[in-house]
């Protein structure tokens, strides 16, 4: 369907977002010498096997530990270094919550907490690594920024924008391979949202892997005569709360969209700020109080309604609740 669609954003190469993690940490650790990498036992699925090469001094193989592995970063910091802790998403979180809380968020660490294999794109391995709460568990922690990039180079350039910047962070990215389709030279700007797309009847706002959706479901919108507007929320706190509120007062109804719970995500962050301060209709696209399951990702995303099929119709009902 991509192909015979007018896009507004086109790609030549797929690659999964952790690999641009991979490469963003590297050139950070040839930038500043206080960047530190720690593992819990995925060197190879977090993609770090460069940066642990170039700098064996600088990388701290902790094993299948993630507590501590979420401690000793915590120590490191107030010895300047920077942090960065990598695992799986499930194990970045739920498994190491309370560490994070205690040791990271409530004591305003430098810890940057990288997580791969969010959502349901894992795939096979199925619903006890595919976690869809995270975003939720860590957005409720004070001091902790957010962040959901959308491809290999917005991820890349988030890796190296959180070097500079001070105190905890959660930076979320996947799995498979995914179309490229943002600038590989873009300055990366925490807590600003991008207009990927200029609307005037309805606002999608979407994260992570689900921005290629809302491109597509955009072009399909434009064929029935719907201007929707497409703003990418990389980073999920501290929200882009005018860039939010000016379209959403512009096209007047708006869809979320994210590989995650419709609990605790990004769709409940703006349904918030919009009651708040510009009630207005919103339909969300997300994972509905469910858990995952084995499946490739485009079977996951098809059968959970993460596609662009879904944001089309999540669109065209909230234009309809105007």
């Amino acid at each position: 369907m991509e192909k015979t669609l007018d896009l507004k954003y086109t790609y030549t190469e797929k690659k999964d977002t952790r690999s641009g993690f991979g490469d963003g940490l590297l050139e950070a650790g040839r930038k500043n010498p206080n960047v530190v990498g720690l593992c819990a036992d995925l060197i190879g699925s977090l993609k770090m096997g460069a940066f642990q090469k170039e700098f064996p001094e600088r990388f701290f193989q902790v094993g299948i530990a993630e507590a501590n592995m979420i401690g000793l970063a915590a120590g490191m910091t107030i010895g300047g270094k920077i942090p960065f802790t990598g695992t799986f998403a499930n194990f970045s979180t739920g498994r190491v919550y309370d560490q994070i809380r205690q040791s990271v968020a409530y004591s305003e660490k430098n810890v940057k907490i990288c997580a791969s294999h969010a959502g349901l794109t894992l795939g096979e391995d199925g619903a006890t690594h595919q976690i869809l709460e995270d975003v939720g568990m860590m957005k409720m922690l004070p001091n902790m920024t957010v962040i959901v990039p959308c491809d290999y180079n917005q991820t890349k350039a988030a890796t190296l924008a959180l070097v500079d910047h001070h105190g905890p962070a959660y930076l979320r990215f996947g799995r498979p391979s995914w179309p490229i389709f943002t600038a590989a030279d873009q300055k990366f700007e925490i807590g600003k949202a991008i207009k990927m797309i200029e609307g005037t009847d309805v606002t999608i706002f979407a994260t992570g892997h689900l921005v290629w959706e809302a491109i597509v479901a955009e072009a399909m919108l434009r064929e029935e005569g719907i201007s929707a507007e497409v703003i990418n929320i990389h980073t999920i706190k501290p929200l882009d709360e005018a860039a939010i509120l000016e379209s959403v007062t512009k096209t007047g109804c708006a869809v979320s969209a994210e590989e995650h719970q419709v609990n605790g995500g990004l769709g409940d962050s703006i349904a918030q700020l919009l009651t708040r301060n510009h009630p207005a209709p919103l339909e969300y696209v997300g994972v509905n109080d469910a858990f995952g399951e084995s499946g490739t990702p485009t079977q996951l995303l098809e059968k959970y309604g993460l596609n662009a099929d879904n944001i089309v119709k999540a669109a065209k009902k909230s234009i309809g609740r105007k």
